[in-house]
């Protein structure tokens, strides 16, 4: 099976492409891969016949190198048909319902609930059930505001959707968030769909309440499901990529997981991780190359 293992370096890499290459015993032992350059001295591809269990001789070297992001996966059908993607802190650069409770003097309150739940440490839904009702009687007004004071779109993310979506593939975004941000966030970047969870409003307040069902981790994974069978793609053919504990279901269940700036649990349950890049890491992931971004 040929493999592809692919190199990002990153300003703060104290190595270059050549020297990480050249000190990976276990790609040199199977012979010599075929290099292709996807970005002149940040990313390479290197394609090698083997099998997966090379991981296990190269990781914990890896992941010593500071600045580097890497991806060992199979070759065959890296570039993905369809990507499922979180919003707070993946293709936004806040937590909505952070920036939210600042306008009403909670924030620290509730950014320690919001830090907790994406680590995995409390359940997700009573989580959210009571950072909302700490916003009760917040102004409608203030959402607006938020959107257009702080809320910032990550970098690489319309250039990771616009470039998928030239070559074919769909995009989704499924959020823990709210509906109010995802209907902006998708059309400002380009998405095919969005699903987050609606606020309870009562005149032009917010009453404290989230509307049942909530979305979080099972209705990610059900979204990835939902959405594959919709548009006849397997697992295989998908990339999921969030930085939360509420994105583990879809990041295991997709063909490529991406744990992107993420918490630790996530970063354990992904089969790649993005630590010091932006979301152009994820197209390099794919094979793309510089000249094959869409922005």
């Amino acid at each position: 099976m040929d493999i592809a293992f692919t190199l990002v370096v990153n300003p703060d890499c104290s190595l270059s492409l050549e020297k990480i290459e050249d000190g990976i015993e276990a790609i040199k032992a199977t012979g010599t891969p075929k290099r292709h350059i996807l970005s002149e001295g940040k990313a390479v591809d290197l394609i090698f016949e083997g099998d997966l269990n090379i991981r296990n001789q190269i990781e914990d070297a890896l992941n010593d190198i500071d600045g580097l992001d890497w991806c060992l996966q199979p070759a065959e059908g890296r570039k993905k048909k369809m990507i499922l993607a979180d919003m707070d802190s993946t293709m936004i650069t806040v937590e909505c319902i952070d920036e939210l409770a600042d306008f009403i003097g909670v924030k620290g309150k509730v950014a320690a609930i919001t830090e907790a739940a994406m680590r995995g440490e409390l359940d997700f839904e009573a989580a959210l059930k009571e950072r909302v009702a700490l916003l009760a009687g917040l102004s409608t007004d203030a959402l607006q505001q938020c959107y257009d004071e702080r809320i910032e779109l990550m970098a690489g993310a319309r250039a990771l959707v616009q470039t998928m979506k030239a070559n074919g593939a769909y995009a989704v975004l499924v959020s823990g968030g709210f509906t109010f941000f995802t209907e902006k966030v998708a059309a400002a970047i380009g998405f095919d769909m969005n699903r987050a969870n609606i606020l309870g409003i009562e005149g032009n307040a917010l009453t404290g309440l989230v509307e049942e069902p909530i979305c979080g981790a099972a209705t990610k994974l059900e979204t990835l499901n939902e959405q594959a069978a919709k548009h006849g793609l397997t697992a295989a053919e998908i990339l999921a990529v969030g930085d939360g504990a509420n994105d583990i279901p879809m990041i295991e269940a997709a063909g490529l997981g991406v744990a992107y700036h993420a918490k630790p649990k996530t970063r354990e349950a992904a089969a790649a991780a993005v630590t010091y890049g932006d979301l152009t890491t994820l197209l390099y992931f794919q094979g793309y190359a510089d000249a094959d971004f869409v922005s």
